[in-house]
């Protein structure tokens, strides 16, 4: 009987001993490589945020951060890869407006819920959409193309990344501000092929992101008519913002939003905040933002960005619907 109980205790020290260890385990988060999924091909602005985020949390957390691209069906294989992944952690995303505020409404078949799936975080930044046109297009102001296109309806095309996304739909926000619009949606794969279009007169217009228009505008291979973000913006203070063009609704902008699959434990996602906001406050990480073109949001919290999607939701969700936008 001696012996057996001599076991019997050393059985119930091993167990108490992995209980310690596994809690130890638990207590030291992050204990291994995280990995953060960009919905997106590489090269494009998501993915240099996603890429100088990762690094930057990396150096707070004290583990590496790797960027994972996972591009494909305008972010909904990424999203869908994250929302299904163990929540533990370990498997991150970098959601955008067009994941979290479009892809909802635009989806007949929607493979992930972009708020039941999802634990946010923070959000990042976001990054203002611009309209160009072609240098021979005759519209010096944002107040001329309105008139151009107004005088020869349904004769001007608009170019953009893709059917569905924020370029086209921010688009459209400006046809219906400015007395509704007849202008042909010419969607593209990508904002790579409609810049080259553009650029070289096959489409006039074109709508995207306004960090990545203004190196063509300073080239004189664009014409950048205006920013859509709420004021002019750093990296182009000469261009104006489209509510100066009597446009005070015409605000748009793609966003970074981290995110953690839904049933993350609170812990995890307090000390990712935690890092995130000491990211935010680094010169360095603000100073990559502003190359992108991008506003820092330094006062985000779990909270605030959930509140932010669904604002975006309900924001964008008529837009969609008017035009019959689907996925």
């Amino acid at each position: 009987m001696r012996r057996r109980d001599l076991l019997l205790a050393g059985m119930g020290l091993a167990g108490a001993g992995l209980a310690t260890v596994v809690r130890g385990q638990q207590a030291r988060y992050p204990g291994r490589v995280i990995k953060l999924v960009i919905p997106f091909a590489a090269g494009g602005s998501t993915d240099v945020l996603g890429r100088r985020f990762a690094h930057h949390m990396g150096e707070v957390l004290g583990q590496s951060m790797l960027a994972d691209n996972r591009g494909g069906a305008a972010g909904v294989l990424g999203c869908s890869f994250v929302a299904s992944a163990p929540p533990d952690g370990y498997t991150l995303l970098l959601g955008t407006t067009g994941t979290h505020a479009i892809n909802p409404t635009s989806m007949v078949k929607p493979a992930y819920d972009a708020q039941k799936d999802f634990a946010p975080i923070g959000l990042i930044g976001t990054q203002p959409m611009g309209i160009a046109v072609n240098p021979k297009v005759p519209a010096q102001t944002l107040a001329e193309l309105i008139a151009l296109i107004r005088a020869n309806p349904g004769k001007f095309g608009f170019a953009s990344a893709g059917n569905g996304g924020i370029a086209h739909l921010s688009f459209e926000i400006f046809k219906q501000l400015g007395g509704n619009l007849q202008a042909t949606h010419v969607p593209y794969s990508g904002g790579a092929p409609a810049l080259r279009d553009v650029m070289g007169g096959h489409v006039p217009i074109l709508s995207d992101t306004f960090s990545s228009i203004v190196p063509f505008h300073r080239q004189g291979q664009l014409r950048v008519l205006a920013t859509t973000g709420p004021k002019r913006s750093p990296i182009a203070p000469d261009i104006p913002a489209a509510a100066e063009f009597n446009l005070p609704d015409m605000v748009t902008a793609t966003s970074g939003i981290f995110l953690a699959p839904a049933g993350t434990p609170a812990a995890v996602i307090d000390t990712l905040h935690v890092a995130m906001a000491k990211v935010m406050q680094m010169p360095s990480f603000q100073a990559d933002l502003e190359k992108l073109g991008l506003e820092p949001e330094t006062a985000s919290t779990p909270a605030r960005a959930a509140a932010f999607i669904a604002a975006e939701i309900a924001k964008w969700a008529p837009v969609i619907k008017a035009t019959g936008t689907t996925m």
